[in-house]
């Protein structure tokens, strides 16, 4: 399975590809989308960079799905409203590719990548660096929306094997065979 990560933000949002065989994850691309070099006040701009950017890497990459990042309630009523403007362009435009996409805190990322839900970038960073055996750190941007696929690997995994779970104790039956 393929999984692209989005860290939503307005200036500069991550992103990550990777795949997954079973419990090995594998590295395929990292980077960000920058809208720094449109004039701050052109918010439709703006969205439309991030829009067009996180389409042309679900078109390049191919993913089987998407996890993103849910946005925190900042101090600045204003930022917050912005940074749920870059989050909604980025999630529509992965929505706008039939992808599925699933929501994840930041606490949630950081306590699946780095163990600790508090855990600062620069644990992430080397976190996300040794799960993936990258040959240095990745930007923090691109560090996270790593993080964020590397959280849905882990957590989809567990989610699907409790769901079959259920439904193996709903029928009766125990990995596939009968009682």
């Amino acid at each position: 399975m393929r999984i692209l990560g989005i860290d939503p933000a307005l200036q500069t949002a991550g992103f990550g590809v990777i795949d997954v065989d079973g419990h090995v994850l594998t590295y395929v691309a990292s980077g960000t989308i920058t809208t720094t070099h449109l004039e701050t006040k052109n918010l439709p701009a703006r969205l439309k960079v991030l829009y067009d950017g996180i389409r042309e890497i679900a078109e390049r990459y191919k993913p089987d799905c998407a996890s993103v990042e849910i946005v925190f309630v900042n101090v600045n009523p204003q930022a917050t409203l912005m940074l749920g403007q870059a989050r909604g362009a980025c999630v529509t435009a992965l929505v706008s590719c039939d992808l599925p996409v699933t929501e994840y805190t930041a606490l949630q990322m950081k306590k699946a990548v780095a163990g600790y839900g508090k855990a600062g970038k620069p644990e992430v960073q080397q976190m996300v660096m040794r799960l993936l055996k990258l040959p240095g750190l990745p930007g923090k941007d691109a560090a996270d929306a790593l993080g964020l696929a590397i959280t849905h690997a882990h957590v989809g995994a567990a989610t699907q094997w409790l769901a079959l779970a259920a439904g193996n104790a709903s029928t009766g039956y125990r990995d596939g065979r009968s009682r």
